[in-house]
């Protein structure tokens, strides 16, 4: 099978190199790709925008199967444009990544088919919002509808963070994605994140991961994109995971099939696990980053076959088998970051991968045969082991010595898990 990956990030090298494993494989491409996908796909200058372009390499390459990393180009129809053509094609349709590309619209559905989440309204005016957050109170959380690269949430703790979270989304903090905005309720209890495969009928649980979203130690400073995660996260029994599926996954797959639009793709649900039971507080449409890097690192199957029987409708001939041990990784940032940062700033060297250590490339390019930073997140250094301490200090171990002095990271990626072992 010949395989054109799409996107760029962390994320997009750790499907790159999970797919390079497989058997089933005859050439992986990536679009547009960076230094780290090189090492094991051939890169393409695809616009990956160019939706007729993309098309049109798929057919001049005998490409039969994409896999679509990022959650802008599904959003923006391009899995529509590639089925239509016949290419098969890992990922929703416009209609189906709704579910990621506007808050509101997820929450719609929550409130018609009955899944859990917290209460909400929606606003297309900063006074209405502002009247409804001064009579609801706080602590209360503000959303632009729209994508916004992870960094349209505010987790407001008092009534004026609220209020200003509420100008930045109308005053165009977040452009488009701010032109409606939705309140809803905080939701108190500990975070997980859940992955589940989905052909529009079938449902595959993957497993469950922790992001830490805040850039500072100890959860402290402005949310980011993720500073790190482990797999698989501790809250999520096998009791949590069966209510999960059960109370917010089915329902929505259920839902999104009887209203026109079957989802087919990966369903990464945004939980909290409160007093309740779980809680969704948002769905995305594309594995989570960093997320994937560590479900990657413990998946034991390989990954071609079960993406591809959820492109074409088989999920319930496959299964994932999933390594016992946990997985943690690191961000290594650009300073500034998530605020304004310099780039092409140059890393000296980053330490070999083995067998429970991987260093995945999150924005970096080759400048003059200089590896740089580009990005703001920019590399993901993991790590596998018996324990998720072990994992941690072996994460740490490996960044320690990459040599980039622009970069930087928390030190405390696993705390919660640390901690519950060490109880």
């Amino acid at each position: 099978m010949k395989v054109l990956l799409i996107g760029s990030g962390g994320r997009e090298h750790a499907l790159a190199w999970k797919l390079a494993q497989s058997p089933l494989l005859d050439t992986l491409y990536a679009a547009p790709g960076n230094p780290g996908i090189a090492e094991c796909a051939t890169l393409v200058s695809l616009d990956i925008d160019d939706h007729a372009a993309v098309v049109s390499f798929c057919k001049e390459n005998g490409v039969g199967f994409v896999v679509v990393g990022p959650e802008a180009p599904l959003v923006a129809g391009i899995a529509d444009v590639l089925r239509a053509a016949g290419i098969a094609v890992f990922g929703p349709s416009a209609a189906a990544a709704q579910l990621e590309g506007s808050k509101g619209f997820t929450k719609d559905l929550c409130a018609k088919y009955d899944i859990p989440t917290g209460a909400y309204q929606r606003f297309t005016d900063a006074a209405s919002a502002k009247a409804y957050i001064q009579a609801e109170g706080a602590p209360i959380v503000i959303k632009a509808d729209g994508l916004a690269a992870g960094k349209g949430v505010t987790v407001a703790m008092t009534l004026d963070e609220a209020l200003a979270a509420v100008d930045d989304c109308f005053d165009g903090a977040f452009g488009a994605a701010g032109a409606e905005v939705v309140v809803e309720a905080f939701l108190d209890g500990e975070e997980a994140s859940f992955f589940c495969l989905c052909d529009g009928v079938n449902a595959l649980p993957l497993a469950s991961a922790q992001d830490h979203k805040r850039v500072g130690d100890g959860d402290t400073g402005p949310n980011t994109g993720g500073m790190g995660a482990y797999s698989p996260a501790p809250v999520m029994t096998e009791e949590m995971v069966a209510r999960t599926m059960k109370e917010i996954i089915e329902p929505t797959i259920r839902g999104m099939a009887a209203d026109g639009h079957p989802f087919q793709g990966v369903l990464f649900a945004g939980l909290m696990i409160t007093a309740k039971g779980p809680e969704l507080i948002e769905y995305n449409v594309r594995f989570g980053d960093p997320e994937c890097q560590v479900l990657m690192m413990r998946l034991d199957s390989d990954l071609l076959p079960i993406l591809h029987a959820a492109a074409i409708g088989r999920l319930n001939k496959v299964s994932a088998d999933w390594r016992d041990a946990p997985a943690l990784t690191v961000v290594m940032a650009s300073k500034g970051y998530p605020a304004a940062y310099e780039k092409n700033t140059p890393i000296r060297s980053i330490p070999a991968d083995d067998a429970a250590t991987k260093v995945f490339h999150a924005g970096t390019a080759l400048k003059d045969g200089q590896l740089v930073a580009t990005g703001g997140r920019v590399l993901n250094v993991t790590a596998v082991a018996p324990t998720v301490a072990k994992a941690q200090a072996a994460a740490y171990q490996v960044l320690d010595k990459v040599e980039w002095d622009n970069g930087f990271c928390r030190r405390d990626i696993g705390w919660r898990a640390v901690a519950r072992e060490q109880a």
